[in-house]
């Protein structure tokens, strides 16, 4: 086959000279757009636009007061076309409890900033001493640990947070409950069965390790909504896929004693057994390993 060079057709652009008039144009259209970007810096910083308004929201507790100050004060050296959400959060940097700003403007005078708190999840104890802690581990000093299950901490904390370790981990596991069953979580220790949390109702969850904690929870939040697990002990969530509802024999008896005696046990309602597993105690104790540091 015979190679010949490719051969394109020279093309020629010619740009139009612009003529007196042209130029007179494109330099007027320059200078206006010069003239509104100076004057949209002028008015950004200026009293027309600046922030004397200012809603805070969303926070609570004993530093409640203070934050507000902080972010009132902080805003109002602003204007509301010129809004510095850095400065506002470091105005509130002192204050662990907030997790976050979100800011909207009300022109021309108003700032709306809402605050996003960190929910306390859990307290530790750091020689003798009872701080509250976030799910991600951030220490919320000052902040309520009433009605928190406590967890113990070794080594004392260097900074606004607990060192990485099992005490975080097991803190995340507590930071993904689902809301309405968070509040019932009144104590969680390691055991034979690994990772376990007592509820209030009296139902001990075991979660075994920390790993696939929001399968886990769903598993435990679908167990604990059937009729038919009321007056379970325990409940084996550590193959979420198979999860046992243990402890029901003693149910099983009374509502039989009170249905021989014509009568309805109060509170009690459905079959009692496992649910949405295998029977009722079948998952083995020592099939899952403890939570390991």
């Amino acid at each position: 086959m015979d190679a010949r060079p490719l051969s394109l057709p020279h093309i020629s652009l010619r740009v139009p000279a612009l003529g007196p008039h042209g130029r007179r144009r494109l330099a007027v259209g320059a200078l206006l757009a010069g003239l509104l970007v100076a004057t949209f810096l002028i008015v950004r910083e200026s009293s027309l636009v600046a922030v004397r308004d200012v809603s805070v929201t969303g926070v609570s507790g004993r530093d409640s007061a203070r934050v507000r100050a902080a972010l009132t004060s902080a805003a109002q050296d602003m204007t509301t076309l010129h809004v510095d959400v850095d400065a506002l959060r470091t105005a509130v940097a002192p204050y662990p409890i907030v997790k976050d700003l979100r800011v909207h403007r009300d022109l021309p005078h108003g700032l709306r900033i809402s605050v996003i708190e960190h929910v306390p999840v859990a307290g530790v104890s750091v020689d003798g001493q009872r701080m509250a802690v976030a799910a991600d581990g951030t220490l919320l000093r000052g902040t309520s640990v009433a009605d928190l299950p406590t967890l113990p901490l070794r080594t004392p904390p260097a900074g606004d947070r607990i060192p990485a370790g099992q005490t975080a981990r097991i803190v995340a596991v507590l930071g993904a409950a689902p809301v309405r069953l968070r509040p019932l979580v009144s104590k969680v220790f390691v055991g034979s069965r690994g990772l376990t949390l007592r509820l209030s109702t009296g139902t001990s969850l075991y979660f075994g390790t920390t790993d696939r904690v929001d399968a886990k929870w769903a598993a435990a939040a679908r167990v604990l909504a059937d009729p038919s697990s009321k007056g379970a002990t325990y409940l084996d969530v550590r193959l979420p896929e198979r999860p046992a509802a243990g402890g029901l024999e003693q149910v099983a008896v009374q509502q039989q004693q009170t249905a021989s005696s014509g009568g309805t046990a109060p509170g009690e309602s459905g079959t009692p057994g496992a649910v949405g597993g295998p029977a009722a105690g079948a998952a083995n104790p020592s099939a899952t390993p403890p939570v390991t540091p």
